[in-house]
């Protein structure tokens, strides 16, 4: 049984990732930041412990992580999303997303530290997207936090391998979560047309990855596309 954390953990990719690894029997805790309700509904179906905590505030992920104690698996799933010009983007939103994106996993990294360290392993799991290897038009600031991630990720498998401790990234295409309740089923349509599986992905598409990635042994550095082939 290992302990993981899970951020993000109340809707989405996370609320999948949570139910796949308490479904295995892991010990799972999972931070959000606001949905009270959504996190009683994924503690109540999964047995998975939730931890209101803003990830882009290093005092409230210090205290969250002092409260959980020992960390085998971190996967960082928080994120935000934004759709627009970048010259529309205001330095406030630029900002959070990058607050929230990038030194979320900063902050929760350094927190699992002591953890990891103290055992000489440990397995951190990013999440960034496919925008964050090609970039995407209108989401420059989304596409560009997301691109840290994958960055961070293989400077980090660099740095802690040494300590025994793997970190890798998934990136998803388009996933059927509330972060695309902005686009119209015309164009939902559309991008699963031009995906050569033919359809758009799901959370669990997204988790059955992370699983993965959070368990293979002798894998660390890499990025998983889980987009259905939209981008190879």
């Amino acid at each position: 049984m290992a302990n993981v954390v899970i951020t993000g953990g109340s809707r989405g990719i996370g609320a999948a990732a949570v139910r796949r690894f308490a479904d295995r029997g892991d010990r799972v805790y999972f931070l959000y930041a606001a949905n009270a309700e959504a996190a009683r509904t994924v503690e109540e179906k999964t047995g998975a412990v939730g931890i209101r905590c803003d990830v882009s505030d290093g005092n409230a992920v210090r205290e969250a992580f002092q409260a959980i104690g020992d960390v085998d698996i971190l996967v960082c799933c928080a994120g935000l999303a934004h759709y627009g010009l970048l010259s529309m983007t205001d330095e406030a939103t630029w900002d959070r997303l990058f607050a929230v994106n990038v030194k979320g996993i900063y902050h929760c990294v350094n927190a699992a530290m002591p953890s990891f360290l103290s055992k000489q392993a440990g397995s951190i799991v990013t999440v960034s997207s496919m925008w964050g290897q090609v970039g995407a038009s209108c989401e420059a600031a989304y596409s560009a936090t997301k691109g840290a991630v994958i960055a961070l990720t293989k400077a980090l498998a660099k740095e802690l391998g040494p300590s025994g401790i793997r970190c890798n990234c998934v990136s998803p295409g388009l996933i059927l979560t509330d972060m695309c309740a902005n686009l119209d089923a015309e164009t939902l349509a559309g991008m699963a047309e031009e995906t050569p599986l033919g359809r758009n992905g799901t959370p669990e598409d997204v988790a059955k990855a992370i699983e993965y990635l959070a368990d293979a042994q002798f894998v660390t550095g890499h990025v998983l596309n889980v987009n259905g082939g939209f981008v190879v």
